[in-house]
């Protein structure tokens, strides 16, 4: 998986802060699902001094079910909003049944898949915050026979911290915040979990880049 990182006009690849080149980094390790494709993209440049993203598609028999992206941001002077001087900002865009739309609880259930997601890969945070909107589209006239779609898009971001027993100045690890992210794609788009004790092994196209 190719992981970029921008800095914004002027501040040149060499005044990088090491921390946030570590940070990065340790999005190379995350695992993703085969049904994954996640490749680099441009990241923004006007909300932090230091930024990384990542985007992926859900593909599965050639259809892609769903879509999303995950920014990493660094500010070394500290965001009050943050609560640290990291940011990660998460999309998540999923097809889902018609019928889904109207359930009530459909909001909450779509966040919890990203709270359960994160701590299931041990991802450590805090200030979390976000949104969950459910799209409906209906046709008519000559589109009529097309039916109905419907949409899920979950928008959230959080504060990664090390966990508490991390090492002593060892790197910030995002590794868990990206797999959380993809587990949360595939969630939404209804893939089954990975079995317990089942080893995730992505697949090439997963990891597609100049990376390796």
């Amino acid at each position: 998986m190719v992981v970029g990182q921008e800095a914004h006009p002027g501040a040149g690849a060499g005044t990088t802060p090491p921390e946030f080149r570590d940070a990065v980094a340790t999005m190379h390790g995350a695992r993703l699902r085969p049904e994954i494709f996640c490749e680099e993209m441009p990241a923004p440049q006007r909300i932090a001094p230091y930024a990384s993203a990542l985007s992926a598609d859900v593909t599965v028999d050639d259809t892609d079910l769903g879509t999303g992206r995950i920014i990493l941001l660094h500010d070394p002077a500290g965001n009050d909003a943050w609560d640290g001087t990291f940011r990660c900002v998460a999309y998540a865009r999923a097809e889902i049944d018609l019928e889904l739309i109207t359930d009530p609880m459909l909001a909450a259930v779509g966040w919890s898949w990203l709270t359960e997601a994160l701590d299931a890969h041990g991802a450590s945070y805090v200030a979390s915050s976000g949104t969950v909107t459910r799209v409906a589209t209906e046709s008519f006239g000559g589109m009529a026979d097309e039916g109905g779609t419907a949409q899920i898009e979950i928008r959230a971001s959080w504060t990664p911290v090390a966990p508490d027993d991390a090492p002593d100045l060892a790197p910030l690890d995002l590794a868990p915040h990206v797999e959380a992210w993809g587990e949360l794609l595939c969630t939404a788009v209804g893939l089954p979990p990975v079995p317990e004790g089942v080893a995730v092994m992505p697949s090439r196209r997963g990891q597609r880049g100049s990376g390796h």
